[in-house]
């Protein structure tokens, strides 16, 4: 049985290692919820979420922010009164790796 995705924990991955490639991004892309997108260039996994106001869109990016620390893999965040844009990317594989996809999982757990 495979472990899901939220359940597992980032690994270091020292420069030089691979991306993932496009077949392995698709499947992992399958096992997220609705929303996230890769860029053109298949680097980076982006989803806006939507909140009523700025406290909530806060507590969102608190939650974020605990959960980049606790996996010790963070994101680039990009916030106002409504709405979370968040990119994950692993800069020393300069694209997608595992580790984005758990952090991904981990984040769309907090319900937003």
């Amino acid at each position: 049985m495979t472990k899901s995705l939220a359940s597992q924990h980032c690994r270091p991955l020292p420069e030089g290692t691979p991306a993932l490639d496009a077949v392995h991004v698709a499947g992992l892309l399958d096992q997220l919820a609705v929303g996230w997108s890769l860029a053109s260039d298949h680097t980076r996994l982006s989803k806006v979420f939507r909140f009523p106001d700025f406290h909530r869109t806060m507590a969102f990016v608190n939650a974020l922010a605990w959960i980049a620390h606790v996996e010790d893999h963070h994101p680039d965040v990009e916030f106002g009164y409504n709405y979370c844009r968040v990119h994950w990317s692993t800069h020393t594989v300069n694209g997608l790796s595992l580790n984005d996809f758990i952090c991904a999982a981990k984040v769309d757990g907090l319900g937003a």
